[in-house]
């Protein structure tokens, strides 16, 4: 089973939401396989009928599949470490709390487990209270390479820097891509990209050195009607990725 995402040499691969498995298939063609499909296990009433479902993906996509909490709701860590260690997708979205558990239920290293952390509106700190329980606390504010050197301890391989708001924390998100280019760390933007701010925002992790980047694309490019992200789309992504 192919456990690594697909990157172009310069290390940029798109994450966005599948509504079906024919909406997968789609977006993998339409990014050439540069591109993680993202299947939320808040959509599913228990762990079995998430990975019934999420291995019917895995075939039909190379196992490019990213296993997604939904809209970063920390209630769903347990689904989350429960369902990746079943089905070992080639990316899972975790709370920051919920990463230790990710990586000791995958039993091996080469999936990539992100860390949610959020925005604090001081540049240069960001908020590990994300956890079910954390996150019905005061925030938890600490620098962001120290927030990278604990995601490391726990076998985590990014920061999710949500919930960004497109470009709203742009000071913000500067200084977490700078410390994620100096500690080599992956990094994943998410929270509102659209077609118009996706091409800054890459650039923004590019120029600061990151390696490896992976921005969650989610709501701008989904059908209202469908609930499909719309293939066009993710080509036009993957059109401007190949600028990089």
């Amino acid at each position: 089973m192919n456990l690594l995402p697909n990157y172009l040499a310069n290390g940029i691969c798109l994450n966005v939401l599948a509504n079906s498995v024919q909406n997968a298939k789609d977006c993998y063609e339409a990014a050439e396989g540069h591109v993680v499909l993202g299947v939320l296990t808040k959509n599913y009433p228990s762990d079995e009928d998430a990975i019934a479902d999420m291995k019917l993906y895995q075939a039909e996509i190379d196992n490019a599949v990213s296993v997604g909490l939904g809209a970063g709701d920390p209630k769903q860590s347990g689904m989350v470490v429960r369902v990746s260690k079943a089905i070992q997708p080639q990316h899972v979205n975790q709370v920051f709390t919920g990463v230790g558990a990710t990586r000791e239920a995958l039993g091996q290293n080469e999936t990539i487990i992100n860390g949610l952390v959020s925005p604090t509106g001081k540049v240069g700190f960001v908020n590990l209270a994300t956890g079910p329980l954390s996150s019905q606390t005061v925030p938890t504010e600490v620098s962001i390479e120290t927030a990278i050197a604990m995601l490391k301890d726990m076998g985590g391989s990014s920061i999710k820097f949500f919930p960004m708001k497109g470009l709203a924390h742009e000071a913000e998100f500067k200084e977490v891509a700078r410390a994620c280019a100096a500690n080599d760390f992956d990094l994943e933007p998410t929270g509102g990209i659209d077609l118009e701010n996706f091409e800054t925002i890459v650039k923004i992790a590019v120029n600061a050195g990151v390696k490896r980047i992976i921005p969650h694309v989610y709501s701008s490019i989904i059908d209202k009607e469908t609930g499909d992200t719309r293939p066009e789309d993710v080509a036009k992504l993957y059109e401007i990725i190949k600028k990089f």
